[in-house]
């Protein structure tokens, strides 16, 4: 479903090529194996133990979204290392049979998967969940979040009792803004703004660390992070730049996130990339 004329942009004659401003990082680098194609990936999330890479695939960036949710192929892949490489992508169906849904911006935790998705019997988007039992994602239903949260791009605490997403919020500092919900006997409480790291730009697609010391977001086309200390979180630094975003950590460190080819104004192709902490 590639289109035959998109080129595998060579990430070594790249302009706008991703870079590591802090001596804690090795240089990025597309990751290694089957993931990264001519086509676009996106979304990417890695599980703590750094092994399994889920992300959002789609063939043609060029196409309309109405067209990506009937083409059999845009939605979420797995992805397993073997080695210092990763195999070839499997597809994630979390549709009935015959039925259509456009799922995306997926977020893992033990055998739980919550996910965004366009589908039939919904108007516009909806969060849900499902459950990896016998090797297989299934038993979709509803996410348990109260529609006027307003919840974007998400991330939840290991300890599973904070969820902090990107938003919009006429609240917030202007723009989209990360915010965090409180989990309280079972119950998601309203919205705060985590206003450390606010600003009347836009701040989204946050994620925590698996130690819960460090929160990583997008912020003006690079990643930043903010750590936490006597748990308050401080003033961010750019960790990566330019045209980076979407990241994900793992146990050990190690960044993983979204590179975007660009060309003049237009998006041609996004990729995956990884940078090794030292």
């Amino acid at each position: 479903m590639i289109p035959a004329s998109a080129t595998k942009m060579p990430y070594e004659n790249d302009p706008l090529f991703p870079q590591s401003l802090s001596d804690e990082y090795e240089q990025p680098a597309p990751v290694p194996g089957k993931v990264n194609t001519a086509g676009a990936e996106d979304g990417c999330f890695i599980t703590p133990d750094g092994n399994t890479l889920y992300f959002f695939f789609t063939p043609d960036l060029n196409i309309p979204l109405n067209q990506q949710l009937r083409d059999g192929v845009t939605g979420l892949y797995v992805s397993h290392k073997s080695g210092d490489a990763w195999g070839e992508p499997q597809r994630i169906v979390l549709q009935d049979p015959g039925k259509l849904a456009l799922d995306g911006c997926e977020f893992v935790q033990g055998n739980t998967m919550w996910f965004c998705s366009a589908r039939e019997g919904y108007t516009e988007m909806h969060w849900f969940t499902a459950e990896f039992i016998d090797g297989k994602w299934q038993n979709w239903i509803n996410a348990d979040f109260d529609s006027s949260y307003e919840v974007g791009e998400l991330h939840i605490t290991s300890d599973g009792n904070e969820l902090y997403y990107g938003s919009e919020r006429p609240e917030g500092e202007g723009g989209m803004d990360i915010w965090k919900l409180t989990k309280v006997d079972g119950e998601w409480q309203n919205p705060t703004p985590v206003t450390a790291v606010n600003t009347p730009s836009n701040e989204g697609w946050p994620d925590i660390s698996p130690d819960g010391k460090e929160l990583w977001f997008l912020h003006d086309y690079g990643i930043w992070r903010s750590l936490k200390v006597n748990g308050e979180w401080q003033p961010p630094e750019q960790m990566f730049s330019p045209l980076s975003g979407e990241p994900s950590i793992d146990s050990d460190g190690n960044v993983y996130f979204i590179h975007h080819f660009m060309e003049g104004d237009r998006l041609i192709e996004a990729d995956i990339y990884v940078a090794y902490k030292r």
